[in-house]
């Protein structure tokens, strides 16, 4: 295939791909001795153990040329790039071209292994009803890598929790010595055997990649050793490079070492091997005729397949939500008045009892603390150390875990501590949770919240204040909910949990116990078990009715601008002229409800706690602008934090910083005067 790519080479060349030359019997020894159960976690240079776990020639060319067809990805990402989930052959998740980034989604689903292990029969058959995925008792995963990405940090994270709770996972490394023109003396201070030597509980050994019989028999006694003793592996084997790095970067470039590469073709010694073991010339050559003809044959089929249509831009975003409507009881009758954080407590509570696939991890939420905001207190002794558990300080991992843990069948509830903190998390969550259902064309979307506390409180300082919506609401392939209050909460909490989608929850702290003055509006009569809040709905909680002469305004917030905004009307007796609305979500945006209240009251003020330059409330602002300008009698206006890098620690400061009642009203009066 290698071969006739080169070919071909004009004909191919127009998207990016790279090939096995010299990493085949590494690749080869490993697919034929995976099963149906079992995870694979195959990276860009992968496309021998593609073909030898059942993958034809013709089906990675079809994502070689980016067919409608492609069997992966519909013709949306890169050859070799497999995610793949057929009944006889490994599930293969999404992961993306990031190198090294697969071995914390394929830990994960390594991680979810372990936990289906602690359960009955009968709660993993309910799991498995209620998914598409299953698992035996011995189903392994397996994590493919380049040697040269183990130099990342996330590579070490994912080490960690393999060798920490000693999950059943094979990483492969295939080590052909470069990076793209880098090599490894002048990137590596060890080989990965080496590196993975210093994660106690993980069993690292180095073979000869290109010869068959040390792979296969080395990868047969690893193999059968995790799967019945469920403890981490690494095996790191040396190979040649004999092609380009990708179609676009040749290695005539830069490669000063291709003679002594090609003297360890695994080619010849393969060869060799069949003709000791009883096979004649004449059989190797009609393989080698035969594979050949059959790869021609597939291309020239592969190029006659349609593209994509331009309609096929739009599928697979998202998956299909059941819920879309509220329903349950926000408000029972008798029932108590609780704090916001109790509300999303209650949820989980109630979710982790009726779901033995729900999880909750994080820093510092296990049986000891229960969280920092004691937003999972008592959840670990309720539900056991191994649903709700802390992780090492590793944001990465926690994100990008849930999308192993989501394919294999689970429901994550996963939390970093502060919006501050998430930033290491960025990676995983933009370039493999949130684009997981789109470029496998829908086969593998991640189930999963992630809790993230936000905004400033009590002079929590630089570095647990900040506000960074507008990052996250620019990752396409995410719900996001910022709810001002518990009810809400709860039911965006619930209605998160039975979207198969990924989901951002921000919950406010400064909202958790309602201490900030202003807010009591956030405590709410808990609402009932079975009330959901869908995603896209906006609540108009100060709705007006309009008189034709008078000046009114229409405030557009959400989180703690909602009380902002209530407390600034209320205070200026404007309850009847200033109408609110609460987004709830920020994606899905209720843009129906935003603009018949701006059109209505012909003025608008956007209110955020977040810098408002370059933000997601500027952009609101645009919109608005653009849809509503017929409509207006003046120029849609925002009000957020001042644009400084960072919320100082002192209080005078933190007040100066941030907006407040006072700031609303100043801002209000100013709009609706103009």
């Amino acid at each position: 295939m290698a071969e006739l790519y080169e070919e071909n080479f004009k004909t191919v060349s127009k998207y990016v791909h790279a090939t096995s030359r010299g990493h085949e019997v590494i690749q080869t020894a490993l697919g034929m001795q995976l099963l149906p159960q079992d995870y694979a976690f195959p990276y860009y240079r992968d496309d021998a153990m593609l073909l030898s776990i059942g993958m034809k020639p013709y089906d990675l060319m079809l994502q070689l040329l980016a067919k409608k067809d492609d069997p992966f990805s519909g013709g949306r990402t890169y050859y070799s790039h497999p995610s793949l989930n057929d009944i006889d052959k490994p599930k293969i998740p999404h992961q993306s071209s990031a190198t090294g980034m697969q071995a914390i989604p394929a830990t994960g689903v390594a991680l979810g292994l372990h936990y289906r292990e602690s359960l009955t029969d009968e709660q993993r058959v309910a799991i498995d009803s209620n998914s598409n995925s299953s698992s035996s008792s011995d189903s392994i995963v397996v994590c493919s890598l380049g040697d040269a990405s183990v130099t990342e940090g996330e590579i070490a994270e994912a080490f960690q929790m393999a060798a920490l709770k000693q999950l059943p996972i094979l990483y492969l490394v295939q080590d052909n010595g470069w990076d793209i023109s880098a090599n490894a003396a002048e990137t590596r201070a060890q080989n990965a055997a080496e590196y993975a030597a210093g994660f106690h509980g993980i069993e690292a050994i180095s073979i000869d990649g290109t010869d068959f019989e040390e792979s296969y028999n080395t990868l047969n006694a690893v193999i059968e050793k995790i799967r019945t003793e469920r403890r981490p592996f690494l095996v790191h084997a040396k190979v040649p490079l004999l092609n380009h790095h990708t179609s676009g970067v040749r290695m005539e470039f830069y490669r000063d070492d291709l003679e002594e590469a090609r003297s360890r073709d695994p080619y010849p010694r393969m060869r060799q091997l069949l003709l000791d073991n009883g096979f004649s010339e004449q059989d190797v050559d009609d393989y080698d005729a035969f594979a050949k003809a059959e790869s021609k044959k597939a291309l020239e089929q592969a190029m006659t397949m349609p593209d994509p249509e331009p309609s096929d831009l739009f599928t697979h975003d998202f998956a299909p939500t059941p819920i879309t409507e509220e329903k349950g009881e926000r408000s029972p009758e008798g029932a108590e008045k609780v704090v916001m954080v109790d509300c999303a407590l209650f949820a989980i509570e109630e979710l982790m009892k009726k779901h033995p696939e729900c999880l909750l991890y994080g820093q510092d939420v296990g049986g000891r603390l229960g969280g920092v905001f004691r937003e999972a207190a008592t959840l670990a002794q309720k539900f056991g150390d191994n649903r709700v558990f802390n992780t090492p300080i590793q944001e990465a991992f926690i994100v990008g875990s849930t999308v192993g843990m989501s394919a294999a069948g689970l429901k994550p509830i996963v939390e970093v501590q502060f919006a501050d903190y998430i930033w290491p998390g960025l990676n995983q969550l933009f370039t493999e949770v949130s684009r997981s259902c789109y470029l496998s064309n829908g086969k593998w979307p991640v189930s999963m919240i992630l809790r993230v506390p936000i905004g400033a409180y009590g002079s929590g300082g630089p570095y647990h204040s900040s506000s960074m919506e507008s990052v996250v609401s620019n990752i396409r392939g995410l719900k996001i909910a910022y709810p001002s209050n518990g009810a809400d909460l709860k039911g965006l909490m619930k209605a998160a949990y039975y979207d198969p989608n990924p989901v951002v929850i921000f919950e406010h702290k400064g909202l958790y116990w309602s201490k900030v003055k202003g807010t009591k509006g956030a405590t709410s009569v808990e609402p009932s078990e079975d009330y959901v809040l869908p995603f896209g709905k906006a609540w108009v909680l100060q709705e007006i009715w309009k008189k034709q002469e008078e000046e009114t305004l229409s405030i557009i917030t959400y989180g703690m601008g909602v009380h902002w905004a209530m407390n600034a009307t209320e205070e200026l007796g404007l309850q009847d002229r200033v109408e609110v609305v609460d987004l709830r979500t920020l994606h899905p945006l209720d843009y129906e409800t935003v603009f018949a209240s701006v059109k209505k009251c012909g003025k608008c003020l956007v209110v955020t706690e977040e810098p408002s330059e370059n933000s997601f409330s500027r952009a609101l602002q645009g919109r608005i602008q653009e849809e509503c300008f017929r409509y207006l009698d003046a120029p849609v206006m925002v009000i957020g934090s001042e644009n400084m890098p960072a919320i100082p620690l002192n209080s005078v400061l933190e007040e100066t910083m941030i907006p407040s009642t006072e700031k609303v009203k100043t801002k209000i009066k100013e709009i609706l005067f103009y």
